[in-house]
């Protein structure tokens, strides 16, 4: 999927007006994930999954520092994450609809806490940016 330089624009203002709200929304994106699709679950038995958990909010943490490494390098996005890739592709193994069942709750975060900010084409555009974002940590599961 190709973004364009509208979609780049979009993604970078949705960022940058996400900006120190980006772990919150992580957390709050991980808690959304699990009580919606339980199945997700299973990739963290080790952790205390509850509401607020400091597991959940620390790879929550971690979910938003790479959305906004790959927003902040959005012209190469695989070289951003290549890191998370491997990691991904070599040891974590998640099932790739994951990332975009991530994608979709993450949009549903970022409606709920700014609705002004997700117009049709910023929406758009940040679905098309979430789902590059899957495609890059999966890309190397081959």
């Amino acid at each position: 999927m190709v973004l364009s330089a509208a979609d780049k624009t979009n993604v970078k203002t949705a960022f940058s007006k996400i900006g120190g709200q980006a772990e919150e929304y992580g957390a709050e994106t991980l808690e959304r994930l699990f009580a919606t699709y339980p199945q997700t679950k299973t990739y963290f038995p080790h952790f205390d999954l509850g509401k607020g958990s400091a597991q959940v909010k620390a790879h929550g943490k971690k979910v938003a520092a790479a959305l906004v490494e790959a927003a902040n390098h959005i012209d190469d996005i695989a070289g951003a994450l290549s890191k998370l890739s491997d990691l991904h592709a070599q040891k974590l193994r998640v099932d790739p609809v994951n990332f975009k069942l991530l994608g979709q709750c993450f949009l549903v975060v970022v409606a709920t806490h700014n609705p002004a900010l997700l117009t049709p084409e910023v929406h758009a555009s940040l679905d098309k940016f979430l789902c590059t974002v899957g495609t890059v940590l999966t890309a190397k599961y081959r």
